[in-house]
């Protein structure tokens, strides 16, 4: 989204300890050997560091070394995208459904929406960029719903969620939390379950929508976290079905029909059991990711009428209602 459009917040980091450089020593020595071994722990940090650097200077991310207690499929999903939660290189405060979009696939400036066949429905999506938002102007421009980022990872939590999503529930909104999920930095039900724990539940009090997940471009490396597409389509599944165990609904899927290609092979497993959230900058939603016949939000522009990103639900108030009952 553009910088125009959020205002600029400063990102809470996370303290990393340094350690001063250390005196020379001869090789083989105990004190070496210490040496050697402090420096083998820091590297995963250094590592990421080094990926961050890089690719502000478009430049290929150095791989990170795997240990031998790593998990072989994280280590080599590392090696290619190194996991930046819990460094200096992190930064959450950043990352939100569309913060990647536009950088990737671009955005055209037209008048939308004339093809489309059913009623929309105005809503919008926010995170700690937003900062505190005026929930009533929103209600009285005309939103209908909010989806609201809770977390990240399984460290991060929107320090804004409370009066995002409670002030948009309070104004009248229909609203649901949203995950940005970095599949490379633990498994998908870790994942869920840190969300669910922190916002990512459902009532049926026909005011929450289904939890969603916003599974998109890596902000912090290589496009698909390093991992296969058979193991990303493992690590969504996982995610989705820890979900629905704990909330009785299966969740929103927040990502591009190009991303969706490219990292899950265009698989058209979820089509059955997760609503679709897409997300294209254009005048029309384009072709949908394999196995939705249709979306049920789209992300049409990362700015407008309302805070944050601009959406329509696929449908009349009504079928919103009816959507948040399950």
């Amino acid at each position: 989204m553009p910088r125009s459009s959020r205002s600029a917040r400063t990102t809470p980091g996370t303290a990393t300890p340094g350690t001063a450089p250390g005196t020379a020593t001869a090789p083989g020595t105990a004190t070496a050997r210490t040496a050697t071994a402090r420096t083998a722990r820091r590297l995963p940090a250094a590592a990421a560091l080094a990926a961050a650097t890089a690719l502000a200077a478009g430049l290929a991310a150095p791989a990170a070394p795997a240990f031998a207690d790593q998990d072989t499929s994280v280590a080599a999903a590392a090696a290619v995208a190194p996991v930046a939660e819990g460094t200096a290189a992190f930064h959450p405060d950043r990352d939100f459904a569309g913060s990647t979009v536009a950088a990737h696939e671009g955005r055209t400036a037209a008048a939308p929406f004339a093809s489309l066949a059913a009623t929309q429905t105005p809503g919008l999506d926010v995170a700690s960029y937003q900062g505190n938002v005026a929930w009533s102007s929103v209600a009285a421009n005309g939103a209908k719903f909010a989806y609201v980022k809770a977390t990240e990872g399984t460290g991060y939590t929107n320090p804004y969620f409370a009066q995002q999503y409670n002030g948009s529930y309070n104004a009248g909104l229909i609203r649901g939390a949203y995950h940005f999920a970095l599949p490379n930095a633990s498994s998908g039900a870790t994942q869920a379950n840190w969300f669910v724990n922190h916002g990512g539940g459902w009532s049926a009090d026909g005011k929450t929508l289904p939890p969603a997940l916003d599974i998109e471009y890596n902000p912090y490396g290589a496009t698909c976290y390093g991992l296969s597409q058979s193991a990303m389509v493992s690590w969504i599944r996982d995610f989705s079905n820890t979900v629905h165990s704990r909330t009785g609904r299966y969740p929103t899927i927040y990502t591009t029909t190009n991303w969706w290609t490219q990292c899950t092979g265009n698989n058209g497993g979820f089509g059955t059991t997760n609503p679709l959230w897409v997300a294209r900058y254009a005048s029309t939603v384009g072709t949908l990711p394999n196995g939705w016949g249709y979306q049920t939000f789209w992300q049409f522009a990362d700015s407008g009428t309302f805070p944050g990103d601009q959406n329509y639900f696929n449908g009349a108030a009504d079928r919103l209602r009816a959507l948040a009952l399950g």
